[in-house]
């Protein structure tokens, strides 16, 4: 059975807590692993969390400040000594190739293992495989930063008491699905549309386009609330959101399940985050992220 869920290695902002890491998050999608911003000690996180080298198949970093990628040089090293047999994609901001250079390089070790560095030089499509398309999208930071978005492909969804109907069994239901029609019966007279998951992964950023873009339509978004609403125009001056834009995002982007997170150590309540979005509106799931928490993606609608 196919696992979908997001593993949670790091939720702090700048500097890390007694609680919290730097930032880390591992997106299980079907066979693959997406693993996005790899602050320090990530590697350890992962050890923790039960996440190996091994099921690591994309590295993508939104933008090179230190809490979102001085962990990237240890997990380099990490698929390396462990061998990983697959290539592993790394998808970053691509003013900052020489900081991935210097982190990719940080140290001497042996190179065992194909890491295929693909920039990001503008908003669009990344890459496209069987379960998702990749997309990417600029935000407004201090330095260049972008947002990423993971898109399945919509389907059919068979319908079993309309085949039954139309006495359509076994292989003709394959072969119904391929051709579009079968013996006069179509395919959307027993079958319905069936949208596809999305994900959204929003960090460091004010309130821009690309936030709204990145966010539409998505069942999980996982989005920065660095700072609450009292402080929103320190959050505009420094490049951040605060809960209640976070929850006023999700709001007007229909967001199934919103998860919240790079807590600045400033608060000690993680709950008014948890009310400032509320107080936006939104009622749909939402999850405080914990550092080593898994998040199960919403199932299909």
């Amino acid at each position: 059975m196919s696992v979908r869920e997001l593993v949670v290695l790091g939720t702090a902002s700048q500097v890390p807590t007694r609680h919290r890491n730097h930032n880390g998050y591992l997106l299980r999608w079907d066979g693959q692993g997406l693993l996005f911003d790899p602050g320090e000690g990530t590697q350890r996180q992962m050890l923790r969390a039960g996440v190996a080298a091994h099921d690591l198949n994309r590295i993508c970093i939104t933008h090179f400040h230190g809490d979102h990628s001085l962990g990237l040089a240890g997990v380099i090293q990490r698929i390396n000594l462990d061998r990983v047999p697959h290539p592993v994609t790394a998808h970053f901001p691509a003013s900052g190739q020489h900081f991935f250079e210097r982190l990719r390089y940080a140290t001497a070790y042996r190179e065992t293992v194909r890491l295929v560095e693909r920039p990001v030089a503008a908003d669009g499509e990344l890459d496209r495989c069987a379960s998702y398309t990749l997309q990417a999208q600029r935000l407004s930071h201090p330095v260049e930063s972008y947002g990423y978005r993971l898109v399945e492909p919509d389907a059919r969804r068979m319908l079993p008491e309309r085949l039954a109907e139309h006495d359509i069994t076994g292989p003709d239901v394959g072969r119904l699905q391929r051709e579009g029609e079968l013996n006069g019966v179509t395919l959307d007279e027993v079958s319905e549309h069936r949208p596809g998951q999305r994900f959204a992964f929003v960090m460091d950023t004010r309130m821009c386009e690309g936030v709204e873009a990145l966010a539409e339509g998505v069942d999980m978004l996982v989005i920065e609330s660095t700072f609450l609403d009292d402080d929103a125009q320190l959050a505009a001056d420094h490049g951040h959101l605060t809960a209640g834009q976070a929850g006023g995002v999700a709001v007007r982007a229909g967001v199934r399940h919103l998860v919240l997170t790079h807590f600045s150590q400033r608060y000690d309540d993680p709950a008014e985050f948890a009310r400032q979005a509320r107080a936006a509106g939104y009622g749909g799931e939402l999850t405080i992220a914990r550092d080593l928490m898994r998040v199960p993606v919403p199932k299909r609608r």
